[in-house]
């Protein structure tokens, strides 16, 4: 019997003794702050064991001494005033000796502050972007796996969807704070070995920091299931130490003056045909087949097909717009800060020419360079005022901020103009064109384009009580939003004419066909 106990105790205290060397145990990693969570993890683990072991061990003893075949009787007795007060705050003690250490790292783990380095991280569909504050450093970082491997048509390599074309590269013994947003959905930007994880947050910013105590490479991916290639989303990170981080940083540097002067370079040059096919498909591949797939067939209801649309067989500087300035409302993104002039012509003239397309059009780089900004979705008949873009589209030149600030002065002065314009009655036609735009722009997100939501989360607006109860009810919703759900008060956020037009829209839109015209007018006295 006693060696039976031995035996017993011996599984009971292995996992303790041997947790630290364990394969499947959480890893200590290459940061004081990871190691503080690493010890913090331990000391719980063992306190955990600790109980485990005295609880289970007078189980197995009082069950082994105390058994029936050997003519123990039961106690009878119900309350002991002692053993609840024993029960209570020994249970009490063990909790405040696992909030005091757990407090202190989690108060050192929030704590971005006299920070060295300041990194902005963007997390979009499906790639990171990474800017170094007062470097004019910054760059899109994507998955590298070849396809092949991920079709299965070649052995699947060392790091297998662990791998990237450009790894963000970070000094040692220097405090890095990093600043997180999204572009779309929600990520997260985790590196274990950091014991960094946070949520990147669309119109949010989120911090967090680290200190790299060793040079090497660190891994991590996207810990938020943020859609279909939610598991192409790797982060890489290179630490080095501070001598070759700022060699890096000069090196980088030149690098943007090269490319800046190859792209302004490639302005006057003219590929042929093959030359655009052959470097289009390696940009669309890496950057477009995602979403569009590689035969360019998409996923129809998310992303159109490319087969014979309207933008391949209209007119290129649509098609280039589109390319450029994304598709608000809609997950196409803008290609402006992330491709050169040069690349951006090759994946147009692949896209119009690849699938049956054939259109025989060649997209040049001055093509791209010349092309407008104004967004494809507004361009009529109405002559544009081209804008020349910059050559090679980073978002850090000074020619695209001084651009980009003039369009948001612009864009803030016709928000001004339409917010005192004189409240006039507009046609239903006028309406439901200016509804549509508001609501894919505003709405689309969570009540989806077609208006079918996400249910429970978002409701669908097709037949809705809502919808197709008072018009005062639907307006007060939307000007004043709902509490207790995901509806938010767009009173500050829409003119009155946009609230009109975007609860007109609503009311008519997929089959709705309410009749109802809602005018500005009708909007006043609604907001509370």
């Amino acid at each position: 019997m006693k060696q039976l106990l031995y035996c017993v105790l011996a599984l009971l205290f292995s996992p303790v003794l041997f947790a630290s060397e364990m394969p499947l145990n959480m890893t200590e990693g290459v940061t004081e702050i990871s190691g503080r969570i690493y010890s913090l993890h331990m000391v719980i683990l063992y306190i955990c064991c600790a109980i485990g072991i005295v609880v289970f061990g007078i189980m197995i003893y009082a069950m082994i001494n105390h058994r029936k075949s050997k003519g123990a009787v039961a106690a009878n007795f119900h309350e002991s005033t002692k053993v609840e007060i024993l029960w209570t705050v020994v249970p009490f003690i063990i909790l405040i000796v696992m909030a005091i250490p757990a407090t202190k790292t989690l108060i050192a783990m929030e704590d971005p502050s006299n920070a060295d380095l300041t990194i902005k991280i963007t997390g979009s569909q499906w790639k990171w972007h990474y800017s170094y504050f007062d470097q004019d450093i910054e760059f899109f970082s994507l998955l590298s796996t070849p396809r092949e491997q991920i079709i299965g048509d070649e052995t699947k390599g060392e790091n297998y969807l662990l791998e990237v074309d450009k790894p963000l590269v970070l000094p040692i013994n220097r405090k890095v704070r990093f600043l997180m947003t999204s572009e779309d959905v929600i990520h997260s930007w985790w590196v274990p070995a950091f014991a960094v994880k946070k949520d990147a947050n669309p119109g949010f910013i989120n911090e967090a920091w680290t200190r790299i105590d060793k040079p090497g490479t660190y891994r991590g991916q996207c810990a938020e299931l943020c859609g279909k290639d939610h598991g192409f989303m790797p982060i890489v990170v290179e630490a080095v130490s501070e001598e070759d981080f700022d060699a890096w940083l000069i090196t980088q540097q030149q690098q943007a003056q090269n490319a800046e002067a190859a792209a302004k370079a490639a302005l006057s040059q003219t590929l042929t045909m093959d030359e655009l096919m052959t470097k289009g498909e390696q940009i669309y591949l890496a950057r477009c087949a995602a979403c569009h797939q590689p035969n360019g067939a998409g996923l129809p209801g998310v992303f159109p097909s490319l087969i014979g649309s309207p933008i391949i067989k209209g007119p290129a500087q649509l098609h280039i717009d589109i390319v450029l300035n994304g598709k608000p409302g809609t997950a196409m993104q803008a290609f402006l800060n992330q491709l050169t002039a040069t690349e951006i012509a090759a994946v147009v003239t692949y896209e119009r020419n690849a699938w049956g397309n054939n259109s025989g059009d060649t997209v040049q780089a001055s093509d791209v360079s010349s092309d407008t900004t104004t967004p494809a979705t507004s361009v009529d008949s109405s002559p544009a005022t081209p804008t020349t873009l910059p050559a090679t589209l980073p978002a850090t030149r000074p020619e695209v901020k001084q651009a980009i600030a003039s369009e948001t002065q612009a864009d803030d002065q016709v928000a001004k103009e339409l917010a005192t314009a004189p409240l006039g009655d507009l046609a239903m036609n006028e309406l439901i064109t200016m509804g549509e735009k508001v609501y894919m722009a505003n709405c689309a997100a969570c009540h989806q384009a077609a208006g079918t939501g996400l249910p429970p989360a978002f409701p669908s607006l097709v037949g809705s009580p809502i919808v197709k109860g008072p018009i005062a009810a639907h307006l007060d919703i939307v000007i004043n939003g709902k509490p207790g759900t995901a509806m938010q008060s767009f009173s500050a956020v829409l003119t009155p004419q946009q609230l009109a037009a975007v609860v007109t829209y609503e009311r008519n839109a997929w089959g709705n066909d309410s009749g109802d015209a809602v005018q500005a007018s009708d909007v006043d006295g609604h907001a509370k």
